[in-house]
């Protein structure tokens, strides 16, 4: 099964996702934010990154940045759940910058098994 890393400064929120994907089979590594996120994806090979977008320190746009730079062909699924200029605008620039999918925040099960089928065709 893939190895994912979760990305997401929302302990609670990172939580889930990662038991929810670990119920569907995968194996998850998780980080509170972008700056161990890519500290992480340089030590050890993931099949999928999860990334939150607005997050403290290196945030989801940096983040993707950097992977991208580590990794053309990372596979990323963006998630944002807004601010000021709402979760349309940040998914949007995710995409441009070579997210995968994107998932607005909250979301269900079925839309993270939608990203995981539309990322990795599993």
């Amino acid at each position: 099964m893939p190895h994912i890393l979760v990305i997401d400064d929302d302990e609670s929120f990172r939580r889930m996702v990662k038991d929810s994907l670990i119920d569907l089979g995968h194996t998850v590594t998780e980080a509170s934010d972008g700056g161990k996120g890519v500290a992480l994806y340089r030590e050890q090979a993931f099949d999928l990154v999860f990334t939150d977008i607005l997050m403290p320190g290196k945030e989801g746009v940096e983040t993707i940045q950097l992977l991208r730079a580590l990794n053309p062909d990372v596979k990323i699924v963006a998630m944002s759940g807004g601010g000021q200029i709402g979760p349309d605008d940040y998914l949007h620039m995710a995409k441009l910058l070579g997210a995968r999918h994107c998932l607005e925040k909250p979301f269900r099960l079925n839309d993270l098994k939608a990203a995981l089928q539309a990322t990795l065709g599993a």
